[in-house]
């Protein structure tokens, strides 16, 4: 089997689509022996990874009927619109366990994309037997500028894997990935305007850091031309791109019922396109585990 493997998008909450998709996959045993993700696509690359179907979703969604964890009580509480300590360390090592081991017994390949605030390029990050360390870069992966701390990771100021390589189809393909299939958290079509509130507050609070204002200026051209080029990949048929065939929610939504259905839009929709993607991924079946 030529080596096939998951490229998935971010998205704060819309994440949840990719975790149906996941979710049903997972279920029917189809683990490809690589992945790579960003961002809220990183949360669901290690959920995947570790092999626990549903997590995701008990994080995203179900933890919202106890108390949302996304929004401005949370921005005012912690400094992120997102609770980020609650999300990457009382869930995984406390609330809603996550398998470390695993996941780092695992033989799959999982890169998680940050930002490096030096930089303003993109770091691909792997961690294969530190829990605080793996932590650290999601939480990285995930820390959208402007309205969450930025995160040390090694030493290094990180930022959202977004702001410098929002869907890393190039990264795959570099790392010998022959059947990409990317999930993405946003429909057909879709281009990204540029953020010019973002681009105002990061030019005051990122001063030191002169890459990142620059590469917060230019992601939605650098976003647009990779759409340019998964879609002419995927018209020749070199890559399988999973994306929502119904509206998609906001980033930061925090209704039960909303993300509730957009969860099971991607369930559904994994059904639907099982087979396709099987035969895409030369995929023949579950391994024995």
């Amino acid at each position: 089997m030529k080596k096939s493997g998951m490229i998935l998008e971010g998205g704060g909450t819309r994440g949840v689509f990719t975790a149906g998709v996941l979710d049903y996959f997972m279920e029917q045993g189809m683990y490809l022996p690589y992945v790579i993700g960003v961002s809220a696509g990183a949360c669901n690359a290690v959920n995947y990874v570790s092999r626990q179907p549903g997590r995701m979703k008990t994080c995203t969604i179900d933890f919202l009927e106890a108390g949302s964890y996304v929004g401005m009580k949370s921005l005012i509480k912690t400094h992120s619109l997102f609770n980020m300590d609650l999300i990457f360390d009382l869930f995984p090592n406390k609330i809603i366990p996550f398998d470390y081991d695993t996941y780092f017994s695992s033989d799959m390949t999982c890169i998680l994309t940050a930002t490096n605030c030096l930089t303003g390029k993109a770091e691909y990050l792997n961690e294969t037997s530190d829990r605080q360390r793996l932590m650290a870069i999601c939480r990285a992966s995930s820390s959208l500028p402007v309205v969450s701390p930025v995160v040390d990771v090694d030493g290094v100021p990180m930022v959202d894997g977004g702001v410098a390589d929002s869907v890393p189809i190039r990264k795959a393909l570099h790392d010998g990935v022959k059947k990409p299939v990317i999930i993405l958290t946003r429909q057909e079509g879709y281009r990204k305007a540029p953020a010019k509130k973002t681009l105002k507050m990061a030019q005051i609070m990122y001063q030191k850091y002169p890459n990142l204002i620059h590469a917060i200026k230019y992601r939605a051209y650098y976003y647009n031309r990779t759409m340019e080029l998964i879609e002419d990949l995927e018209s020749r048929g070199h890559v399988f791109v999973i994306r929502p065939q119904v509206p998609v929610v906001k980033n930061t939504e925090n209704h039960v019922d909303v993300l509730t259905r957009f969860y099971e839009h991607g369930y559904e929709y994994a059904k639907d396109i099982f087979e396709k993607t099987a035969d895409f991924a030369g995929w023949e079946g579950p391994d024995p585990r």
